[in-house]
């Protein structure tokens, strides 16, 4: 039996996997930031994304982190990364976090020699009705490839019942928002915006039900999502403009400044990232600092941030 799907709305933060100077799995910072982004009304946590560098992960440590971020979650939900090039191997991770007490799995396409939608819809077709947890589809060809257009992600949302949630990571992203908002018909199936928001404004301007993203700051996109509900996007707007320079900044490719702001904020103990990716250079580290205090300007990292705008 399919378990309840939690509400993907509001804001889920991607959580990046911590490593001690030695690359070895820090367990502990990760507890301590679950905790804290939990604190802050995160409605959720995911784990094993591109962003948890799932890809330099062994199996064993998975187990560890999924572990980790349950208990630490206090009862909120835990969505786990299980995509695997191998249909069978991805079934396989998604029944272990279902064991583990994950609440839903994102889900990526395998790259395929020959594009066909035909072998991305039977991918995911295998996978769902496979997995005893809801599935968030994750459409983000900068990592996998892979470019699923919007007939075939809403064939996936209206078709497969497992399927929760379309987390929209292709550009042009607010376009392709509306789109999947007006064509799919089950109530029960939202949209997430990603791309670490961004175009976070314009995504929500255009019916983004919240983000699931890895921004370093959620306490932003919380705003931002906020305003937008209660229907002040002028309001809006304004965060995102005051912001938007750290967003772009972080958004680079690579999780390394990312990490960085998340050591800032005294969420890591290290900034370290698995070889061979490279840790935060002395020089972009400078100009991360300077956007930071132009930002949060005499703000304690460490505290929830007051948002200007």
């Amino acid at each position: 039996m399919l378990a309840p799907a939690p509400a993907f709305t509001g804001v889920i933060p991607i959580l990046a996997t911590p490593f001690y100077d030695d690359e070895s799995i820090d367990l502990v910072s990760l507890d301590r930031m679950i905790r804290f982004f939990g604190g802050l009304g995160a409605n959720g946590f995911t784990v094993l994304g591109v962003l948890g560098e799932a890809n330099r992960l062994i199996d064993a440590e998975r187990t560890q982190i999924i572990r980790t971020a349950v208990a630490a979650a206090g009862g909120k939900p835990v969505v786990v990364g299980t995509s695997h090039a191998g249909t069978a191997a991805t079934i396989m991770h998604t029944r272990e976090a279902a064991d583990l007490g994950a609440a839903a799995v994102m889900i990526a396409p395998p790259k395929q020699p020959v594009p066909s939608d035909v072998v991305v819809f039977e991918y995911f077709r295998r996978v769902v009705e496979a997995s005893p947890l809801p599935v968030v589809v994750q459409d983000h060809p900068l990592s996998t490839e892979v470019h699923l257009s919007v007939p075939l992600l809403l064939r996936l949302a209206n078709e497969l019942p497992g399927v929760a949630c379309i987390k929209a990571e292709a550009t042009p992203s607010p376009a392709r928002i509306a789109a999947l908002k007006a064509g799919i018909k089950r109530p029960d199936v939202t949209v997430l915006t990603g791309l670490g928001a961004l175009y976070g404004y314009f995504d929500l301007e255009h019916g983004s039900d919240g983000f699931n993203t890895g921004f370093a700051f959620p306490e932003v996109l919380q705003a931002l999502v906020a305003r937008v509900r209660a229907g002040d996007t002028e309001g809006a707007y304004r965060i995102y403009a005051r912001y938007l320079p750290l967003i772009v900044f972080e958004q680079q490719p690579g999780v390394a400044i990312r990490k960085e702001i998340l050591r800032l904020r005294g969420l890591l103990a290290s900034n370290r990232v698995r070889h061979p990716a490279a840790t935060i250079d002395v020089g972009t580290t400078s100009q991360l600092h300077r956007l930071i205090e132009a930002a949060f300007s005499g703000q304690n990292l460490a505290e929830p941030i007051q948002i200007d705008g």
